[in-house]
């Protein structure tokens, strides 16, 4: 018998809204693929971007129309001219080494030639909202390692600010998600000093990079929407410190190892970052966030609720999701298996764009 593939939605309701200089959202929403042979059942998820001109009906349509046909030999290196970069891939591949990782009764880390998964610190981040709100959240995250700010163009030094002095210990980024302009980024450096900021995640819009060539910054900067995969590092030379690393751009893990590997090499640091997602799309994120420097795979921590087995918070440490969860080597159930994935699924509809944490 064939494999089996099947391409569902998935609405993931957040625990409190999440703003970004985008707008807010209060649910994160996926598209889950589940590959099944025999009685292994390979799973993935993937969060459709509106910002890059996706959303969960047309990655469904994408992942429909060549797996269907190429089931028989699909593996990571067909998929990668099957598809081009992005949600839709990720999901299949996911699910593709969750598979492979079961029929070899292995982790997906030994496939990898890794030992077990780490605990890994990862960023906690602070929506965008008052200063006297954003301050009370970092309060209560004030014992955390590191927090991530997101902020606009108005008055970002007020709310750095707050946050610096709610939590006067924690390592600070921050994230204007493309709204600044050269001259506020200018601006800012005193602040970002002052503040002691480690990191601003793609401040000008992408497309705009070349205008910080020859620019100093007291910051390591980072790109995000700027970088998506491994063809994109040379452009990036001389421009940013950083590069974050998300399997939704990359187009899976498979891309994700291609990106590290070559931005390794060509001196960049490394964060690894996630949409809203819940832990399905984490898990293969975490075989990233072992090498990376900055960690930003808090995507499942704004969920209400989450898979059985999910990564979990315990003292600052996110813990990695069970072995039969993704990737553990261990036989999934396809009698148990799919019934809980598809009794979330909703129907396909106009929905909020996704949240980029």
């Amino acid at each position: 018998m064939l494999p089996w593939l099947s391409a569902f939605p998935r609405s993931w309701p957040l625990a409190t809204p999440f703003r970004i200089s985008r707008g807010v959202r209060t649910t994160a929403e996926v598209v889950e693929v589940h590959i099944r042979d025999g009685r292994c059942i390979g799973r993935g998820e993937s969060t459709p971007y509106a910002r890059y001109g996706e959303t969960v009906a047309s990655v469904i349509a994408q992942i429909d129309a060549p797996a269907r046909i190429q089931m028989d030999a699909l593996d990571h290196a067909q998929l990668q001219q099957l598809l081009p970069a992005g949600a839709a891939r990720n999901a299949v591949d996911s699910a593709l080494w969750d598979l492979e990782s079961q029929r070899r009764g292995v982790p997906v880390a030994t496939l990898l030639g890794q030992t077990g998964l780490p605990c890994l610190p990862t960023a906690q981040t602070i929506g965008l909202d008052t200063a006297e709100r954003m301050a009370e959240a970092a309060r209560g995250q004030a014992h955390l390692d590191l927090l991530k700010i997101k902020v606009g163009a108005d008055d970002p030094a007020r709310l750095i600010q707050a946050v610096r002095d709610a939590a006067p210990q924690a390592r600070l980024m921050v994230d204007p998600n493309e709204s600044w302009t050269l001259e506020l980024l200018q601006a800012m450096q005193p602040v970002l000093a002052a503040t002691r900021v480690e990191l601003v995640e793609q401040p000008l819009p992408a497309g705009e990079d070349e205008q910080l060539r020859g620019f100093r910054s007291v910051t390591l900067l980072c790109a995000d929407e700027s970088c998506h995969v491994a063809e994109d590092l040379p452009r990036l030379q001389g421009l940013y410190d950083v590069v974050n690393i998300k399997l939704d751009k990359t187009g899976g893990l498979t891309g994700a190892l291609t990106l590290l590997d070559a931005a390794r090499a060509q001196g960049f640091e490394i964060m690894v970052g996630c949409m809203g997602c819940s832990s399905l799309a984490i898990a293969p994120a975490l075989h990233v966030g072992r090498h990376a420097r900055f960690v930003d795979l808090d995507g499942p921590l704004w969920l209400r609720d989450d898979h059985p087995g999910g990564v979990r918070l315990v003292g600052g440490l996110l813990q990695p999701p069970a072995p039969t969860l993704w990737g553990g080597g261990r036989r999934t159930d396809v009698d148990t298996a799919k019934p809980a994935s598809i009794a979330c699924a909703q129907p396909l509809k106009a929905a909020p764009a996704p949240l980029s944490i």
